[in-house]
């Protein structure tokens, strides 16, 4: 059963969260970091700190994580950030166009992490890991949130319901890009004693949904921690990676649509035609094609928009087969483009749903790429089969938003 524990976040006070609060740091560049930086009380000074170094400085250099260090500590000691005295739990409620998810913020066990309790659904790269490892040794903090889910749960489901129905909010702001952020700190300890007691009997395993590469660097801070003789009880802060762990129903994951750079040598008429064998191909002209089921597509290209709905015999049924982002690969990206690993191929990017449209059609109208595809969006449940089974997804299959604020509440390792 999943382990999660209480702890002593470290964090804003009420005036400032708005004004700490960033997007998580693997979103956004460093141009638009550093927008942010004439605001001292910005988070992306910890989490993006070449921000306040030369424009030409190496992003992976220890520079930068002896100044997210620096930065960090000066955050502390001006109590811009304040740690909690008693372990808590976290209840973090996401609002965007009406729709609301709520979470809880703990600790997740790096045990689990290891065993399979948590499952996991991506491969991670040794380069971002690396990244995310120097930070949280240079920091002696884990500063992102990873974005998790479970099945939903009554008795856990319960208690953070009530407590949000009870207690007033400690946060509570619209961010800039008009996301509501609700966030309650659980102090009570027969409350923090009983999600912890409930969720470790009733709730099997977890799910990573975002943040694969902020798990696996926790993980192996936590190992070569150990290795090094640091653990006593075994409670001890690395042993744990924070989280914020959704239920299912809650989770929306959006479209994450596709551009191709060239047509391989191809004119779009022959592309249409080969198209033909494995799709149903209409023109719909200057009319948007946003899929609303599964096996369709919306392809763009010279100027037009076409609807194309797979044939049955162009995908198999097993949980990866059946994707769409699986479909599309085989049978059109690998198959007629001869893009053949999208994690590598420069000929082939990735645009998130929330995006909208119309960043397909000028991502082609300006010339940039050749056509565009829009997809049907991977369901939770996928997601999750996919992770029972032990195998992994596609890159660049989920996009999940809303997505979490850092520097609402750091976790101590």
């Amino acid at each position: 059963m999943a382990k999660i524990t209480p702890f002593k976040g470290l964090r804003p006070s009420r005036e400032l969260a708005a004004q700490v609060a960033t997007l998580p740091y693997d979103v956004v560049n460093v141009a638009e970091a550093r927008e942010f930086r004439k605001n001292p009380y910005n988070f992306y000074h910890v989490t993006r700190s070449e921000i306040d170094l030369p424009d030409n400085i190496d992003v992976h250099s220890h520079q930068v994580y002896e100044k997210a260090n620096e930065n960090f500590d000066e955050m502390v000691q001006q109590r811009i950030l304040v740690q909690d005295k008693e372990p808590c739990y976290y209840i973090y409620e996401l609002v965007m166009d009406g729709r609301s998810q709520t979470g809880l913020l703990c600790g997740s066990s790096i045990d689990d992490y290891n065993n399979g309790i948590v499952k996991k659904h991506e491969f991670t790269r040794p380069e971002k890991e690396q990244d995310r490892i120097n930070h949280i040794t240079a920091t002696g903090a884990q500063t992102g949130i990873v974005f998790m889910a479970y099945n939903d749960t009554p008795s856990v489901d319960a208690i953070i319901e009530n407590w949000k129905k009870d207690h007033e909010a400690t946060y509570d702001f619209v961010a800039e890009d008009g996301i509501r952020h609700i966030f309650w700190v659980v102090d009570d300890y027969a409350k923090v004693a009983a999600i912890t007691r409930n969720f470790e009997n009733d709730v099997p395993c977890t799910y990573i949904a975002d943040g694969h590469h902020r798990a696996a660097s926790a993980a192996k801070v936590c190992h070569e921690m150990r290795a090094n003789g640091y653990e006593v009880s075994g409670d001890e802060g690395f042993n744990y990676f924070v989280t914020c762990i959704f239920p299912a129903s809650q989770c929306k994951i959006l479209d994450y649509n596709r551009v191709a750079k060239d047509l391989n040598g191809m004119t779009a008429a022959q592309l249409l035609e080969k198209l033909s064998a494995e799709f149903e191909v209409t023109n719909e002209g200057k009319n948007i094609v946003k899929p609303t089921v599964p096996k369709d597509f919306g392809m763009y290209i010279d100027g037009n928009w076409y609807k194309l709905t797979a044939r049955p015999g162009s995908y198999t049924t097993d949980p990866i087969g059946i994707l769409d982002v699986t479909i599309l690969q085989n049978n059109i990206l690998s198959k007629l483009l001869n893009i053949n690993d999208p994690r590598t191929d420069k000929r082939v990017d990735f645009v998130g749903g929330i995006r909208g449209m119309g960043a397909l059609q000028s991502r082609v109208d300006s010339g940039d790429m050749a056509v565009a595809f829009s997809l049907y969006p991977v369901s939770i449940q996928q997601l999750f089969d996919i992770a029972d089974s032990g195998n992994v997804m596609p890159p660049k299959s989920t996009w999940f938003e809303p997505k979490l604020r850092d520097g609402l509440v750091v976790y101590m390792i």
